[in-house]
């Protein structure tokens, strides 16, 4: 199995947030949701790596959806899932066409990612999986936070577990604690090669706005996005909580 340099740390942020939320019980099948992005890339590394020595034993295989987008090549999860000793499965779907041909959709995100976890969830279960991991990390949550609050007027996220009653699937987010920068660290220093982003609408989205607003914010206040996170968790909304430990996150 490959090994990693500066692994270590991601997997304290991972192990925290798995056993803060009791993400993960003995006998546990996970999916993990792989799109090639530095994010799942970098969940896939630590979930294989982390269940050589979690307390409890769990199963995981990766499950990647072809979306359709023209060029797209998956050979680089394959080559990853591979040298980590894991399943791949790759599934076909028509969400590209759905989106961009037929429905032509003027702000797709949401329609794409609501067809994305359909066929997420439904692979998962076909698999026997009992539960889904997604990559939203530390920024990932701050982000949603401030678009819920902005857009919808409502103070909300995603939550960190969620069981799925009418599909019977669990999803958890074991790398919340995770800073988006110290991911994007972990996957140059270890040279994993990340798919380029094949959707045309990559850029133009409301949540690279706000993360360019946080960004600004930020500069003048590098704390900003650790108390939106801790509010969040005092809120005890969406299934947060706070819990008793020692969190750094440099890049705030």
């Amino acid at each position: 199995m490959i090994e990693f340099d500066g692994i270590q740390k991601m997997l304290g942020y991972t192990r925290r947030a798995c056993a803060d939320y009791n993400m993960i019980e003995d006998g546990d099948r996970i999916a993990i949701g792989v799109s090639g992005g530095k994010d799942s890339l970098a969940l896939l590394c630590f979930m294989a790596k982390l269940k050589r020595f979690y307390e409890k034993k769990y199963e995981i295989v990766a499950v990647t959806l072809d979306a359709g987008f023209p060029g797209a090549d998956l050979s680089n999860i394959t080559e990853l899932c591979r040298g980590l000793e894991i399943e791949h499965h790759i599934i076909h779907t028509d969400i590209y066409d759905i989106v961009f041909n037929i429905r032509k959709e003027k702000f797709p995100c949401s329609l794409c990612a609501n067809l994305r976890r359909g066929a997420l969830n439904t692979a998962a279960k076909e698999l026997g999986c009992n539960k889904v991991a997604l990559g939203h990390h530390f920024d990932d949550t701050v982000e949603t936070l401030i678009m819920n609050l902005f857009i919808e007027g409502r103070f909300g996220c995603f939550s960190p577990v969620t069981y799925l009653d009418r599909i019977g699937v669990t999803v958890i987010r074991p790398l919340i604690y995770c800073p988006e920068k110290e991911i994007i660290g972990f996957i140059n220093k270890n040279k994993i090669k990340v798919s380029p982003k094949y959707c045309p609408a990559d850029g133009t989205t409301r949540r690279e706005d706000t993360k360019l607003m946080l960004e600004e914010m930020s500069k003048n206040d590098r704390h900003l996005k650790t108390r939106l996170f801790g509010a969040l968790e005092r809120s005890g909304k969406d299934g947060w909580s706070v819990h008793e430990r020692q969190r750094r996150t440099k890049s705030q």
